[in-house]
């Protein structure tokens, strides 16, 4: 039947391009949707519309912002000497959920593979070394995910840091090999930072 809604489909549709969003998760999303008053769902789009164009990434670490810097760069509080280097926001997210971190962040956007193509210099490293240089950090904490791609990135960022004379630690893992920081709990997280090592 919502075949024939044309509109429905287009809705669904677009709700099926989201990352993790099957078919019948998108359909249902459709309906919830079309359930709202005229006014829910004026503000769902503008909500949309304005989240797409207000957010961008923090121009010194790469989290998202919708101000000039991101909350966590524009925080005189926090520790200037040490940056924790994550893949992605979503990671940043995690571990500030841990509330024991109180340093800055380097978001990578990404990790190094080789198989993939993605070489050092389509991710965010060369500014990870620019601000290492500029910003006189005494540690840098590597917190890629424990993948092969993780592992790959965090001893490439390694090597490239130490001849600088910075402290270059990686998380501690309790978490397991393979799984992703964003799923981890804030517990196996929090000792993951207190257990990081050199590297």
């Amino acid at each position: 039947m919502t075949d024939y809604i044309e509109s429905l489909q287009r809705l669904a549709e677009q709700f099926g391009r989201l990352q993790g969003v099957g078919r019948k998760t998108a359909m249902r999303m459709a309906f919830s949707v079309i359930d709202l008053e005229e006014d829910e769902a004026r503000a769902f789009a503008e909500a949309i519309i304005e989240a797409k164009t207000r957010i961008h990434p923090c121009p010194i670490c790469g989290n998202l912002t919708d101000e000039d810097i991101c909350y966590i760069c524009d925080d005189d509080t926090r520790d200037r000497g040490v940056i924790c280097v994550v893949e992605d926001v979503k990671a940043v997210m995690s571990i500030e959920k841990v509330r024991e971190y109180c340093g800055l962040y380097h978001v990578l956007g990404g990790v190094i593979s080789p198989v993939n193509g993605i070489t050092p210099d389509k991710i965010r490293f060369d500014s990870l070394v620019e601000r290492v240089k500029a910003e006189g950090i005494k540690e840098v904490i590597i917190a890629t995910n424990p993948t092969p791609d993780g592992e790959v990135t965090a001893m490439y960022i390694s090597r490239a840091l130490k001849p600088l004379g910075v402290k270059v630690t990686r998380l501690a893992y309790g978490i397991p090999v393979g799984a992703d920081l964003e799923y981890a709990d804030e517990v196996t997280l929090g000792r993951a930072l207190e257990g990081r090592r050199d590297v």
